[in-house]
């Protein structure tokens, strides 16, 4: 089979993209060091105005490394991050690498129950986190054994105006310094990994096949389950995104870190791409809007990566306050529809494309894109990325490949596709097939250009007389209404086996539930089969951090409602 007819999309990518990247020979840490040396003085990290050039972020990844070392952090060892985007986050994420040792990654807002369990899993005996989240690991039962909790103090990474205008007079920032550096009672204030010489050169480095991050992820079932990313997946996946971003220069671009670097799209896009471009990483700890336009006027951004409403939100505030966004050059949503409405505006404001791509925890993330070229199509999530092949397959038997065009799951196989689940044969057997193809539980068309549209995941289909009902279909319609703002559909088992269609939605504001005219509504625009049974109000429609509604827990919500 010649590469055309194994990869048809490749004609439709931007000129310039190869269809195939070099695959790395070197571990994150090779990338780090050449990062270091050819950076030197030019600015890595800012954060509220303050910066630190990559000399200066690779002595204190040096120092970090040997603090850990001391630590008595090993090769092999799982060391859990629970920080936010702040520049002790990078440090730490090259430090542990530096040693051989694992990064797992946490979300700081999780409450120790849902710690416990990750911490139960990948057993981590030392955590660096954010001081404020440093109490819910500390509440572990004895059972979870940790030897050290590392504290980060974020105010210690402001500039002094900064502090300033918090109310600490630079006179009194040397009396301060214990609260701002160990405010976490019981903890070993994060300054003391730096207080050490730098860990020797000559310190055995990872391989490019070793383990380097372990994920949590739901993965395409279940509870929470750890991902295993190994500095090959990482790198490679790196090496794809430079390849998709056709243009991009070295030490000419400016990231803004608004995705949250615990999750793998913002892991990959920040502190493997930003790094391995030498570019400038802005980091923001939460997306906020005016501090977003504050920074563009001394660092304007020229990759602007987020999910739909962050666009729309950003595109409207600086539209009220006069703020250009025309050094926007490369923009890529994820993890939810991008409605057309939303690329209008931000494309009228941008100063280049904004397009959709398509990822998951266990490809490193990124898998398909839209090209930065007339060629994108609005409404898909593009084409397979440089080096990654996929195929449409039987959801009940994948190695049956369905019709062109016909729905069906997708199927992706590359470098960046992860190595398993850690400690969890079982689910690994589920996702990642023999000959290397990962399942990744989304329902999906292909049309004859490779363009992809999802139409679901698998896992939430709802089965209701014997037809399938895709809950995002559903959605999309309930969306139409003009009293909906925003809709989830589950299923609600019956006893008589089967689903009944249950929609939450979430009511403009002022306006009640007219539950006969949305299913008349809806009754306009679906299949009989497919028209809710009962719609329910929610006021606040649980969402993840990234914005997309969880459909699990609006189950978990509604259903003991009815």
């Amino acid at each position: 089979m010649t590469q055309t007819e194994q990869q048809p999309w490749v004609k439709n990518y931007q000129p310039g993209v190869p269809a195939e990247i070099e695959l790395p020979t070197e571990s994150l840490v090779a990338m780090f060091e050449h990062a270091v040396a050819e950076g030197g003085s030019h600015p890595a990290t800012e954060f509220f105005g303050r910066r630190t050039t990559y000399t200066d972020l690779g002595d204190q990844v040096a120092r970090a490394a040997e603090g850990l070392r001391r630590l008595g952090v090993r090769a092999g060892d799982r060391v859990a991050l629970i920080l936010p985007n702040c520049p002790q986050h990078v440090v730490a994420f090259y430090a542990v690498l530096r040693l051989g040792a694992v990064v797992v990654e946490h979300n700081p807002l999780y409450t120790s129950r849902e710690l416990r369990h990750q911490f139960e899993d990948h057993q981590a005996r030392v955590v660096i986190t954010w001081d404020k989240a440093a109490a819910a690991v500390q509440a572990f039962p004895a059972d979870v054994k940790l030897d050290h909790v590392v504290s980060v103090n974020l105010l210690k990474a402001f500039p002094a105006a900064k502090r300033i205008a918090l109310g600490l007079p630079i006179k009194k920032l040397r009396e301060t310094r214990a609260s701002l550096t160990s405010s976490a009672p019981g903890t070993v204030p994060w300054e003391t990994l730096l207080d050490h010489a730098p860990l020797p050169t000559s310190h055995p480095r990872p391989g490019v096949d070793d383990l380097a991050v372990i994920q949590y992820t739901s993965g395409t079932t279940g509870r929470p389950k750890g991902a295993m990313l190994t500095h090959y997946n990482l790198y490679a996946n790196a090496l794809q995104g430079e390849a998709w971003m056709h243009g991009a220069e070295y030490r000419k671009e400016i990231f803004y870190a608004i995705l949250p670097m615990f999750h793998a799209f913002g892991m990959t896009l920040y502190l493997t791409y930003g790094i391995h471009k030498q570019g400038l990483l802005v980091l923001f700890p939460k997306f906020e809007p005016g501090m977003i336009l504050d920074a563009m006027k001394k660092s304007p951004a020229t990759v602007y990566c987020a999910v739909p409403p962050i666009y729309e939100r950003t595109a409207l505030a600086a539209k009220e306050r006069g703020v250009s966004l025309k050094s926007c050059r490369f923009c890529i949503s994820g993890a939810m529809n991008l409605p057309d409405h939303v690329v209008e505006l931000w494309e009228s404001m941008s100063g280049g494309l904004l397009v959709e791509g398509y990822g998951m925890t266990e490809s490193s993330p990124v898998a398909l894109g839209n090209p930065f070229h007339p060629t994108r199509r609005n409404g898909t999530i593009g084409v397979p990325f440089p080096s990654t092949l996929m195929k449409v397959v039987d959801v009940d038997d994948p190695t049956r490949e369905v019709a062109p065009g016909e729905p069906g799951e997708l199927l992706l196989h590359g470098p960046q596709v992860f190595q398993g689940y850690w400690k969890n044969p079982e689910e690994t057997a589920k996702t990642l097939l023999p000959d290397g193809w990962l399942r990744t539980g989304d329902i999906v068309t292909v049309d004859a250009h490779g363009f992809t549209t999802i139409v679901d995941r698998a896992k939430e289909l709802i089965i209701t007389g014997g037809f399938n009902v895709s809950p995002s279909e559903v959605e999309s319609v309930l969306r139409q209404h003009p009293d909906v703002v925003d809709a989830a559909v589950v299923g609600k088992p019956l006893e008589r086996g089967g689903e009944m269609v249950v929609a939450a939605v979430e009511l403009e504001p002022g306006t009640t539930l007219d539950e006969d005219a949305v299913r008349e509504h809806c009754r306009a625009l679906l299949a009989a089969y497919k028209v809710p049974r009962r719609v329910v109000v929610i006021d606040d429609m649980p969402r993840s951090l990234l914005g997309k509604i969880l459909r699990k827990q609006v189950r978990d919500e509604v259903l003991p409602r009815l």
